[in-house]
Protein backbone atom coordinates (compact mmCIF):
# COMPACT_ATOMS: atom_id res chain seq x y z
CA UNK A 1 0.00 0.00 0.00
CA UNK A 2 1.46 3.62 -1.48
CA UNK A 3 1.90 5.51 1.97
CA UNK A 4 0.13 9.04 2.30
CA UNK A 5 2.90 11.03 3.47
CA UNK A 6 0.01 13.98 4.14
CA UNK A 7 -1.84 11.39 6.40
CA UNK A 8 1.20 10.74 8.42
CA UNK A 9 2.10 14.26 9.12
CA UNK A 10 -1.61 14.84 10.55
CA UNK A 11 -1.47 11.79 12.50
CA UNK A 12 2.24 12.84 13.93
CA UNK A 13 0.93 15.95 14.65
CA UNK A 14 -2.05 14.86 16.90
CA UNK A 15 0.05 11.99 18.58
CA UNK A 16 2.82 14.89 19.20
CA UNK A 17 0.27 16.82 21.27
CA UNK A 18 -0.78 14.18 23.93
CA UNK A 19 2.43 11.66 23.70
CA UNK A 20 2.25 8.07 22.32
CA UNK A 21 0.69 6.76 25.53
CA UNK A 22 -2.26 4.25 25.24
CA UNK A 23 -3.69 6.00 27.77
CA UNK A 24 -4.38 8.99 24.82
CA UNK A 25 -5.61 6.80 22.53
CA UNK A 26 -9.38 7.93 22.22
CA UNK A 27 -8.53 11.45 22.23
CA UNK A 28 -6.02 10.99 19.65
CA UNK A 29 -8.89 9.22 17.35
CA UNK A 30 -10.95 12.09 18.27
CA UNK A 31 -8.70 14.18 16.77
CA UNK A 32 -8.12 11.85 14.00
CA UNK A 33 -12.45 11.98 13.32
CA UNK A 34 -11.96 15.64 12.92
CA UNK A 35 -9.24 16.06 11.18
CA UNK A 36 -10.11 13.67 8.52
CA UNK A 37 -13.73 13.07 9.10
CA UNK A 38 -13.20 9.64 9.41
CA UNK A 39 -10.40 7.19 10.75
CA UNK A 40 -8.71 6.07 7.24
CA UNK A 41 -7.46 2.69 7.51
CA UNK A 42 -3.69 4.55 6.40
CA UNK A 43 -4.35 6.46 9.46
CA UNK A 44 -5.07 3.91 11.66
CA UNK A 45 -2.37 1.43 10.25
CA UNK A 46 0.06 4.31 10.56
CA UNK A 47 -1.19 5.45 14.59
CA UNK A 48 0.05 1.58 15.17
CA UNK A 49 3.69 2.41 14.12
CA UNK A 50 3.84 5.15 16.02
CA UNK A 51 2.02 4.00 19.40
CA UNK A 52 2.19 1.24 21.59
CA UNK A 53 -1.20 -0.21 21.04
CA UNK A 54 -2.24 -3.11 18.97
CA UNK A 55 -3.66 -2.52 15.72
CA UNK A 56 -6.82 -5.08 16.74
CA UNK A 57 -6.85 -2.66 20.04
CA UNK A 58 -7.34 0.76 17.32
CA UNK A 59 -10.18 -0.94 15.70
CA UNK A 60 -11.53 -2.41 18.56
CA UNK A 61 -12.03 1.19 20.06
CA UNK A 62 -12.94 2.81 17.07
CA UNK A 63 -15.65 0.55 15.90
CA UNK A 64 -17.02 0.45 19.63
CA UNK A 65 -17.91 4.13 19.92
CA UNK A 66 -20.51 5.57 17.48
CA UNK A 67 -18.47 8.91 17.61
CA UNK A 68 -15.79 7.39 15.37
CA UNK A 69 -16.43 6.12 11.57
CA UNK A 70 -14.78 4.26 9.20
CA UNK A 71 -16.45 5.54 6.23
CA UNK A 72 -16.57 9.27 5.11
CA UNK A 73 -19.67 10.88 6.88
CA UNK A 74 -21.14 13.79 4.89
CA UNK A 75 -20.51 17.54 5.82
CA UNK A 76 -23.49 17.22 8.26
CA UNK A 77 -24.42 14.54 10.48
CA UNK A 78 -28.02 14.25 11.06
CA UNK A 79 -28.78 12.62 14.27
CA UNK A 80 -32.53 11.32 14.52
CA UNK A 81 -32.59 10.59 18.26
CA UNK A 82 -34.60 7.62 19.16
CA UNK A 83 -34.54 7.68 23.41
CA UNK A 84 -38.09 6.75 24.74
CA UNK A 85 -39.43 10.34 24.80
CA UNK A 86 -38.80 10.83 21.11
CA UNK A 87 -39.56 7.67 19.99
CA UNK A 88 -43.49 7.95 21.40
CA UNK A 89 -43.54 11.86 19.70
CA UNK A 90 -42.97 10.58 16.67
CA UNK A 91 -39.20 10.43 16.50
CA UNK A 92 -39.97 7.35 13.82
CA UNK A 93 -41.94 9.29 11.47
CA UNK A 94 -39.04 12.17 11.29
CA UNK A 95 -37.18 9.07 10.24
CA UNK A 96 -38.56 8.02 7.94
CA UNK A 97 -39.34 11.64 6.17
CA UNK A 98 -35.75 12.37 6.21
CA UNK A 99 -34.61 8.79 4.38
CA UNK A 100 -37.48 9.83 1.64
CA UNK A 101 -36.45 13.58 1.34
CA UNK A 102 -32.41 12.63 1.46
CA UNK A 103 -32.74 9.22 -0.59
CA UNK A 104 -30.68 7.54 1.36
CA UNK A 105 -31.29 5.03 4.59
CA UNK A 106 -30.42 5.43 8.02
CA UNK A 107 -26.42 4.95 8.51
CA UNK A 108 -26.23 6.33 4.55
CA UNK A 109 -24.25 9.34 3.38
CA UNK A 110 -25.90 11.30 0.02
CA UNK A 111 -24.38 10.92 -2.66
CA UNK A 112 -23.22 14.76 -2.73
CA UNK A 113 -21.50 14.26 0.40
CA UNK A 114 -23.86 17.14 2.53
CA UNK A 115 -26.02 14.77 4.74
CA UNK A 116 -24.92 11.15 6.68
CA UNK A 117 -28.24 10.33 8.41
CA UNK A 118 -27.71 8.22 11.79
CA UNK A 119 -30.37 6.92 14.82
CA UNK A 120 -28.90 8.18 18.03
CA UNK A 121 -29.81 6.51 21.43
CA UNK A 122 -30.46 9.86 23.43
CA UNK A 123 -29.29 13.56 23.04
CA UNK A 124 -30.54 14.52 26.44
CA UNK A 125 -32.86 16.94 25.55
CA UNK A 126 -36.16 14.59 26.24
CA UNK A 127 -38.24 17.77 27.28
CA UNK A 128 -37.62 19.17 23.78
CA UNK A 129 -39.03 15.78 22.08
CA UNK A 130 -38.86 14.83 19.24
CA UNK A 131 -35.48 16.23 18.38
CA UNK A 132 -32.39 15.80 15.89
CA UNK A 133 -29.20 16.74 15.78
CA UNK A 134 -27.59 18.45 12.86
CA UNK A 135 -23.77 19.38 12.88
CA UNK A 136 -24.13 20.21 16.59
CA UNK A 137 -27.49 22.23 16.23
CA UNK A 138 -30.23 20.98 18.14
CA UNK A 139 -34.10 20.74 16.28
CA UNK A 140 -36.78 20.48 18.86
CA UNK A 141 -40.35 20.05 18.65
CA UNK A 142 -40.20 18.65 15.23
CA UNK A 143 -42.60 17.56 12.84
CA UNK A 144 -42.53 15.82 9.61
CA UNK A 145 -43.27 18.84 7.77
CA UNK A 146 -40.93 20.79 9.27
CA UNK A 147 -37.76 18.29 7.70
CA UNK A 148 -37.50 20.41 4.06
CA UNK A 149 -36.76 23.80 4.83
CA UNK A 150 -34.25 22.23 7.47
CA UNK A 151 -32.26 20.46 5.17
CA UNK A 152 -32.63 23.51 2.52
CA UNK A 153 -31.04 25.54 5.05
CA UNK A 154 -28.20 23.76 5.21
CA UNK A 155 -27.72 22.97 1.28
CA UNK A 156 -27.38 27.02 1.20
Amino acid sequence: MKKDKTVEKQVKEIVDRYGAEKSSLIAILQDMQGAFGYLPKDALIFLNEVVDVPLARIYEVATFYNAFSLTPRGKYLVEVCAGTACHVTGALTLMERLERDLEIRCGETTGDGMFTLEQVRCLGCCSLAPVMRIGGNIHAYLTQDEIPKILRNYRQ
